[in-house]
């Protein structure tokens, strides 16, 4: 009925008090009736069965109740033994809990007293360890004790020492200021000259000795360098096979007969004049037989004339609107052979991505000269040398190969544009998006900018193997007597230099000195003195190597 079992018991009370009060009432009506049964017999007969009735009626009412009352208690009972039950099963639940606390408990102190056990041989090892610790200290502390009285003596004997030395330099030094004052009227010099004199022999033999380690040293360093450099050198240059070629600034057209000239001349020159006027380039009518020289210092220009010339002399007709006509065509010709020509050594070298603009100033190169040298072959020249020495040297062969190429573009735009060629080609190239490496090779390749890549000194020798080679430039002989003068001039200039010869067309100079004031050690600081002069002060193609020649001779009479 969900009522705890103290309510139970109060409603069981009152129950009893109600069965109780029913049980005295029916037992006073029972004796009020016999009481009033003589008096009234009738109307006693009506009410004893009416008390009867309502004794009966709650005798079951009773009865009902009570089973009532039993049910409920029995109901009481049944949920007091499930509540005992399950108050039974909670006290063994929390019986098995306080065990397994227990146990935990239990094993928790066995691990603190094994952890405490541990600690406790850590911490007898410990001072263990301490005590030995503090003996070790008390026996270094004993012998650094002992050490110390042992430096104390010893510092007491230097000491000693150091007076009795003291004492033995006063005397040293008075002995050696008698044996000096004694030395200095012997020898008539002072201290002071002579140590003048000792350091100046000292220095002399110093400086012997340090150009003759430099000798050797500089000897060894040329030897492996001049070895391994004439390897790839002449390996680049065995593998290069070009032409050798001259070109000048005339041109020569060569006539069918000398009444040629009359009609190339016209009435009154006014064919000459005006072939001059249109192609821009003098013509030179001597006595040479069946022969006209055209004269210009653009190459393209020139070439251009020759080919009007020996059209208009071919056809015969020679009238100044013909050679105007003659004259378009044939720059037109030019335009295609330079076009052509430039793709050629492009196709030659192993270029494809040239920027199309540069092309046609390319092919201009191909009537460009430098010293006789044709400038477009002396490019596909240096190209392959820079190419094979790249490969030798394990650099990036491609960009070498294009710097060597484009270094000398410049000189197509020098009669348009002020300045250097090596500076114009770099200024070209950087306007048309060059790698700033090969840019940089182009304007230092003349050192008028510095040189900071290894790209830039390949080209430069690139160049000088290529202009260097016999038979590649021809020079004029005014420049190559100056050359040879200024050489002379310069080994002269130096002391003790007797006689100076410019041999091998200016590539050795030999310079000989007198043997009595130059010897072997000062030849060789000569020889290298000149040479850097020689550097420094001239511009040549190669290199000039300086002999320095020092020759001793005695020479005695037998009477």
């Amino acid at each position: 009925m969900g009522l705890n079992p103290f309510e139970l018991l109060i409603l069981i009370g009152l129950l009893l008090v109600v069965v109780l009060a029913a049980v005295v009432a029916f037992v006073v009506v029972v004796r009020r009736g016999g009481s009033t049964a003589a008096a009234q017999p009738r109307r006693g007969l009506v009410v004893d069965e009416d008390s009867q009735a309502a004794a009966v009626a709650a005798g079951d009412q009773v009865r009902a109740e009570l089973e009532r009352v039993t049910e409920q208690r029995q109901a009481l009972l049944e949920e007091v033994q499930a509540t005992r039950a399950a108050s039974e099963l909670e006290v063994s639940e929390a019986r098995a809990k306080a065990d397994a606390v227990m146990a935990a408990a239990h094993a928790a102190r066995s691990a603190a007293d094994e952890e405490a056990r541990a600690r406790r041989n850590e911490l007898r090892d410990q001072r263990a360890e301490l005590e030995r610790r503090e003996q070790r200290l008390t026996d270094r502390e004993e012998r650094l004790d002992l050490e110390a009285r042992a430096l104390e003596e010893r510092a007491r004997h230097l000491d000693e020492v150091k007076a009795e030395l003291k004492a033995q330099r006063y005397a040293l030094a008075d002995t050696a200021l008698q044996h000096q004052q004694a030395l200095e009227r012997v020898a008539g010099l002072t201290a002071e000259q002579a140590k003048a004199e000792l350091v100046a022999v000292v220095e002399h033999d110093a400086k012997r000795q340090a150009v003759l380690v430099a000798r050797d040293i500089e000897r060894q360093a040329a030897r492996e360098a001049d070895a391994k450099a004439s390897m790839i050198v002449v390996g680049a240059i065995q593998r290069l096979a070009s032409e050798q070629t001259s070109e000048s600034v005339v041109s020569a057209v060569h006539l069918p007969g000398d009444d040629m000239k009359g009609r190339i001349i016209g009435r009154e020159g006014r064919n000459i004049r005006a072939f001059e006027q249109v192609t821009g380039v003098n013509v030179m009518i001597d006595d040479t037989p069946e022969s006209v020289l055209l004269s210009c210092f653009d190459p393209v220009r020139r070439e251009t004339a020759r080919m009007t010339l020996t059209e208009l002399v071919k056809d015969g007709r020679i009238h100044p609107a013909r050679i105007e006509e003659v004259h378009e065509r044939s720059k037109a010709q030019i335009e295609q052979q330079c076009l052509r020509a430039a793709e050629d050594a492009l196709a030659e070298v192993g270029i494809s991505d040239l920027h199309p603009a540069l092309i046609p100033i390319l092919g201009t190169l191909r009537y460009r000269t430098s010293y006789g040298q044709n400038v477009l072959k002396h490019l596909v020249e240096c190209a392959h040398i820079a190419g094979l020495m790249a490969a030798e040297l394990q650099l990036d062969v491609a960009v070498c190969k294009r710097s060597a190429f484009l270094h000398d573009i410049g000189k197509a735009l020098t009669h348009e544009v002020e300045g250097s060629h090596a500076i114009i080609g770099a200024d070209l190239a950087r306007r048309y998006g060059e790698h700033p490496d090969v840019v940089h090779a182009i304007e230092a390749h003349h050192n008028e900018v510095e040189v900071r890549t290894v790209e830039a000194v390949l080209t430069q020798a690139a160049d000088a193997i290529s202009g260097s080679r016999p038979g590649a430039r021809r020079e004029s002989i005014e420049a190559y007597v100056q050359r040879l003068d200024r050489l002379e001039a310069i080994a002269g200039g130096h002391d003790g230099v007797d006689k100076v010869f410019a041999m091998q067309a200016g590539r050795e100079l030999r310079v000989m000195v007198v043997p009595e004031t130059v010897d072997d050690i000062e030849a060789q600081v000569l020889a290298r003195d000149i040479a850097k002069q020689i550097e420094e002060e001239l511009t040549y193609p190669g290199q000039i190597r300086v002999t320095v020649v020092r020759e001793s001779r005695a020479t005695e009479t037998a009477r």
